[in-house]
């Protein structure tokens, strides 16, 4: 299911950077992400050291995904507010998300999104994330742009899951 809500919210992101969007402030970037499904967890803390290059790349790959699996995918972009609606086929279920991307200026946003499964998806009929992110200074010394520190402190670089060296 992670990688299902991960689709929606990249595409809502990347898809403000199509538009003509304020980009997002280079630099790292702290993500604070909740579903609502598990009430009293603490929230999945992730940071980003970002760059223009990543943001292209991000969008790049989402498009390029969403179009392979999604037979509907309609963006909004209003000033300080993207909005996503796609209808996507995961192969063991079909998902329906709605998803709404608040952006103050280009230092923090947040994201709701929503989406239903059928059949469900690992028990689930639905489900609800919020992320929340915002920028907090320049990258720290020795991170690449496209460095992501995951909750448990493992460091990827986002340009290996692209498919190329960082």
């Amino acid at each position: 299911m992670k990688t299902a809500i991960g689709l929606a919210l990249l595409a809502a992101a990347a898809a403000a950077y199509a538009q003509d969007f304020p980009r997002l402030m280079p630099g790292l970037w702290e993500m604070s992400t909740t579903s609502v499904r598990r009430e009293g967890q603490a929230p999945r803390v992730t940071s980003m050291c970002l760059d223009d290059t990543v943001q292209r790349e991000m969008y790049t790959m989402s498009t390029g995904m969403m179009s392979g699996m999604c037979s509907r995918h309609d963006i909004k972009v209003t000033p300080g507010r993207v909005t996503a609606t796609a209808d996507c086929d995961l192969g063991v279920t079909k998902m329906r998300s709605q998803s709404v991307m608040t952006l103050t200026g280009n230092t923090s946003y947040r994201t709701e999104a929503h989406a239903t499964f059928d059949p469900p998806m690992n028990g689930a009929k639905e489900s609800t994330t919020i992320i929340e992110g915002k920028h907090v200074g320049s990258c720290k010394p020795g991170q690449q742009p496209g460095d992501m520190t995951l909750p448990g402190g493992q460091v990827i670089n986002i340009h290996n899951l692209m498919g190329r060296k960082g």
